[in-house]
């Protein structure tokens, strides 16, 4: 039995996602099947189709503070500062020095590179013309460190390049700097400012990889027979991490515990997946988290709309809980599109109010499932009502084999 030490709780949601700025409108907009993917034009490429989030950039940040900085950094400002917010934590109370900022990544540098070379083109390539404040614009921890920055935060930060799964990478790393006392209070989650750099679009094309439909909102199909690739999204998903003992001494609502994770690799290819680390993966947080298959209502799956991708998904999950009768499977880039790094974390996030309504969202746009991603209790195209949701388990699988896994169980 863990003691509320040991015990790690989520106390407050910021969110920037394709359909929907704070909570309450992400989860109506997935229980209504409302799509946030839209027409896009990106650089050499035109026109695209991508999950593209509308926000106030200038809640928390000036003008001049959004010019100088970047898109992910402006997405982790306004989720950080949301998730504080609706925290309730007193925050001119707050010993900044013991709070750490921990935010999962996919890449970063690509847009403000990009968007340099475009400059200097202009100009004959004359690199007097390049910004000098490209440096702390493409360093990998600038997410992280411009919510420091702007919240006067002197405890650790990082950003942690996991690929698609840092998501959840952002939410392992909290627990457990907490768990080791390195902090008193995380920020953590992932973001993501993919759909701002062509190369993304370019190189998913490249592999025939980027989705494509007439009607936007249909174009990410995951487990449909006719999907045909993914649809990039940007996006971020940041919470405020305690210790048990510290919410409860404030009286903080607790959203949710974190109650097992996990992380591997595939050691096996560079874009391809593995079903058998990824059941591997599955089994490991099930274990660390003391429950069974069975204990689990909600597998919020990472599936793509990639074939194979797709296809390794269903396999492990099959393997994990083909014997399990109660846990039903969802998926929500179906609405948004593969938001990179932010993509664990708001799914994880678009799961969590089954909680409180006992509704299970759906995986939209399958109609034709494909026979080779069949999967027991999918939920498909309407929500479904569960009752009493205690866990849920959220995967997130990215490039070069990296896996994570993480469990979530109500607060009792």
């Amino acid at each position: 039995m863990l003691s509320d030490q040991e015990r790690i709780v989520i106390t407050g949601i910021g969110i920037a996602s394709p359909n929907g700025t704070n909570l309450a409108e992400f989860r109506e907009s997935l229980l209504a099947g409302r799509s946030g993917v839209v027409n896009y034009e990106t650089r050499y490429m035109g026109p695209v189709l991508a999950g593209v989030c509308r926000f106030d950039e200038l809640r928390y940040q000036k003008k001049k503070d959004v010019r100088r900085g970047t898109r992910a950094g402006s997405i982790a400002v306004y989720c950080a500062n949301e998730a504080v917010r609706d925290s309730g934590l007193e925050w001119d109370k707050v010993a900044r020095d013991r709070v750490g900022v921990y935010l999962g990544i996919t890449e970063h540098g690509n847009v403000e590179t990009e968007n340099e070379i475009y400059e200097i083109s202009k100009f004959g390539y004359d690199t007097k013309v390049w910004s000098h404040h490209h440096n702390p614009r493409t360093v990998a921890n600038n997410s992280a460190g411009e919510v420091t920055l702007n919240m006067g935060i002197t405890g650790p930060h990082l950003t942690i390049g996991a690929a698609c799964a840092a998501g959840n990478a952002g939410f392992i790393h909290a627990a457990q700097m907490l768990r080791l006392g390195e902090v008193d209070l995380a920020i953590a989650g992932g973001v993501s400012e993919s759909i701002h750099t062509f190369g993304i679009f370019a190189s998913f094309a490249a592999q025939g990889a980027l989705a494509t439909h007439e009607d936007p909102t249909k174009a990410c199909r995951p487990f449909d027979t006719d999907r045909n690739g993914i649809v990039v999204a940007e996006g971020g998903g940041i919470c405020t991490v305690e210790r048990l003992s510290d919410a409860k001494a404030r009286g903080a609502k607790i959203y949710a515990e974190i109650i097992g994770y996990a992380m591997n690799s595939d050691a096996k290819d560079f874009v391809l997946p593995d079903s058998n680390r990824q059941a591997e993966c599955v089994r490991l947080a099930l274990k660390r988290a003391k429950i069974n298959p069975e204990d689990v209502d909600i597998v919020s799956s990472h599936a793509t709309a990639t074939e194979q991708g797709d296809i390794e998904e269903a396999t492990a999950l099959r393997a994990v809980f083909g014997g399990s009768s109660r846990t039903v499977v969802n998926n929500t880039k179906s609405f948004i599109g593969h938001a990179m790094g932010a993509a664990g974390a708001l799914e994880m996030l678009g799961n969590l109010p089954s909680f409180d309504d006992g509704v299970a969202h759906a995986t939209i746009n399958l109609d034709n499932l494909d026979p080779r991603c069949s999967l027991p209790n999918l939920v498909v195209n309407q929500p479904r009502e569960l009752g009493n949701v205690r866990i849920i388990l959220n995967n997130s699988f990215g490039m070069l084999g990296i896996n994570s896994v993480l469990i979530i169980r109500r607060f009792e």
